[in-house]
């Protein structure tokens, strides 16, 4: 029989990803939590987590056990909540892709009708291997990421697709063009966004052209990207869903990409695809077609 505290143990430090950081949130001696996390493992017959001396990672069976032991300490605290009569409110832990505009996410959060008490919204950034990691262990609810047609691994939702465009100022002398070709930027100056999900391509895109420019930044964040397209530091390539006042959003001309926006359920949640979570709705009116 496993006890219900040695799966909460389990959970804690998969969420604080440190035995350490797990014995504090729990207000508990950390050996006792790595006593109670080997006998867990004794019950189950296998290793839960690989230890090494910096970091803790979560084994296949752990991530195996972790949808499971999600969902018994979800009943736990309902059934708690029931006989003290009492209406829990429901946590959403929504991972959101960082390459994903974070104004279109704060328009959805402002017209989500969450009234106090219903949904507690914690959000989590990452890249989409981070956001497929967290969710196959637990550490998030549902996804907000690209969706690949020939994965299955977790239950999808389709949002919207959108190409890949330039990012140039306003002023620009090519501002007024619909697609621009990459050999009429050769002179220019450009700004790598280091996180994209198509920098190899886009990379190639333009060395194949024979265009190889100075690059005035570097970064990792399209918020700050935007930004110094718009005080003309340089021209970039972005997904088209950025807009800023002041920059234009040309196509990159024969640069036919797109990417596929939706929700990734994680196996522990994917109730919420039916279930009535004020936050998910608001997302998917937004993109509503």
């Amino acid at each position: 029989m496993i006890d219900r505290y040695l799966l909460r143990y389990f959970l804690a430090v998969i969420d604080c990803g440190s035995f350490s950081k797990a014995a504090k949130q729990l207000n508990v001696a950390q050996p006792s939590l790595s006593v109670g996390i080997a006998k867990l493992e004794r019950l189950l017959g296998a290793p839960l987590f690989q230890r090494t001396s910096k970091r803790v990672h979560i084994t296949d069976a752990g991530s195996r056990l972790a949808a499971h032991a999600r969902r018994i300490e979800n009943e736990f605290n309902l059934a708690q909540a029931a006989v003290a009569n009492l209406r829990p409110a429901r946590s959403l832990r929504l991972g959101v892709i960082s390459t994903f505009p974070i104004a279109h996410l704060a328009d959805a959060i402002k017209t989500a009708k969450r009234p106090e008490g219903t949904e507690r919204l914690q959000i989590v950034t990452g890249n989409e291997r981070e956001l497929l990691q967290r969710l196959g262990c637990g550490q998030i609810d549902v996804a907000l990421t690209i969706v690949r047609p020939d994965s299955d691994r977790f239950a999808s939702e389709a949002l919207f697709a959108e190409a890949y465009a330039l990012a140039l100022h306003s002023d620009h002398p090519l501002a007024d063009r619909t697609a621009i070709a990459a050999e009429d930027l050769s002179d220019n100056t450009m700004i790598v966004r280091r996180h994209c999900e198509v920098l190899s391509e886009t990379s190639r895109h333009f060395t194949e052209r024979g265009v190889r420019p100075f690059f005035a930044f570097r970064g990792t964040n399209d918020e700050q990207v935007l930004a110094l397209v718009q005080a003309g530091l340089g021209v970039t390539v972005m997904p088209a869903s950025y807009t800023l006042k002041g920059v234009v959003r040309p196509l990159l001309a024969g640069f036919n990409l797109k990417r596929h926006i939706g929700l990734l359920y994680g196996s522990h949640a994917d109730h919420l695809q039916h279930d009535a979570s004020p936050m998910l709705e608001a997302i998917r009116t937004r993109y509503a077609k």
